[in-house]
Order: structure tokens, then C-alpha cells, then sequence
């Protein structure tokens, strides 16, 4: 197989690289995701450059939070604009992420970006068989994508570590042992694309 067909049925996912989980002031703020920023951004332009798909998934809910995960219905209220809520300048891409023509947007309402979404279908439509995975949060929504991926049957699924991040950099590596520790493939390196 030629590094151009690798490429074309490479996918790299993008979780919820959104002002609200990234900000200083962003109502779900993961501490370690504003470092991270410049290097997911070198890893969308370097998987542009080779012709992989970006598939950017976020979270939207609605503004009263009905579709929000029971114990995060509390952040909702008549009059207060809750974490991610569709329309809302925290639900949008942090500065320097761009959704471009030919990228793909996903909304997703729980951690994995494959629960209850077309993604999977979506994928397998347009010929992808292994993902590179980057963004917020790793014990949750990365973690969770990742483990739905090899169940799905994507090989390889690569993370890539300092495109991705935690709460504190303890959570972060712990959560890199956990899933280590499945049978699956993991790159723990920057450069997935080179």
C-alpha cells in the first residue's frame, strides 16, 4: 500500500477543542488544554498536508441541558447559558482551529464520539480504517473514543500524547498507562503523520 492510500483512509479526530474546555475562564476548563493548542493545530495542518480527513467532534447541547449526561443537568438553568450550549461562544473552536472545506464537524452529546452519533458509518462510508486521535479530555472523551475505535474494529488507532490532554499532567499519564495496557495500538509520539 502507498503512503497516499494510508493516508486516504487515515482519519485524525479532533475532541472538543472548544473555548469552553480550553479557556481560562471556559465554564469546563482542562487545565493542561491551552498548551496543547499549538500542536493540535500542527497536527490538523500536517494531516491537511497529507491528504487525511479531519474530523472535528464537539460537543453541542441543548441550552436547557435535556440532552446533557444526568449529573451535568445542574449546569443548566432558565436564564444561564450552560457548558457547551449550542450557539454559545463556549461551544465554539478555541482561536486557531478552523473547520475547513473538506473537514468533517461531528456533534456528539456524551464522551465517546461513537455513542449514540453517525460516526462510525460515516467513517466506513468514506473508506477509514484507522484514526489519529487528539484533543480534551484524555480520561474521559479520549479515552472513551479510543476504547469505542478498537472495538469498532479501526486498526491502527494512534493518540498522539502532546496533542492531548488532562486536568493535571498525573491524570494525563495515568490514563496513557490504563490504556496501554490494552491490546491495542498506541503511538505515544507527536509526529503520527511523518
Amino acid at each position: 500500500m502507498s503512503m497516499a492510500d494510508k493516508w486516504n483512509q487515515t482519519a485524525l479526530l479532533v475532541i472538543d477543542m472548544q473555548n469552553d474546555f480550553i479557556l481560562e475562564d471556559g465554564l469546563m476548563k482542562v487545565n493542561g488544554g491551552k498548551a496543547i493548542v499549538p500542536n493540535v493545530i500542527k497536527a490538523v495542518d500536517i494531516a491537511r498536508q497529507r491528504g487525511i480527513l479531519v474530523v472535528w467532534v464537539v460537543r453541542e447541547h441543548d441550552p436547557q441541558g435535556r440532552d446533557a449526561e444526568l449529573f451535568r443537568r445542574h449546569l443548566y438553568s432558565p436564564g444561564n447559558v450552560g457548558p457547551t450550549s449550542k450557539g454559545s461562544v463556549g461551544a465554539e473552536l478555541v482561536d486557531g482551529l478552523v473547520i475547513k472545506e473538506g473537514d468533517y464537524k461531528l456533534v456528539k452529546t456524551r464522551f465517546s464520539a461513537f455513542f449514540a452519533t453517525h460516526l462510525h458509518s460515516f467513517l466506513r462510508t468514506e473508506g477509514i480504517k484507522s484514526l489519529v486521535i487528539s484533543g480534551v479530555q484524555t480520561p474521559n472523551c479520549v479515552r472513551q473514543t479510543v476504547f469505542d475505535a478498537v472495538a469498532l474494529d479501526y486498526q491502527p488507532v494512534t493518540v498522539i500524547v502532546d496533542a492531548t490532554a488532562a486536568a493535571t499532567p498525573d491524570i494525563h499519564d495515568g490514563t496513557y498507562s490504563l490504556i496501554a495496557c490494552n491490546w491495542f495500538y498506541l503511538l505515544l509520539i507527536f509526529y503520527a503523520f511523518e
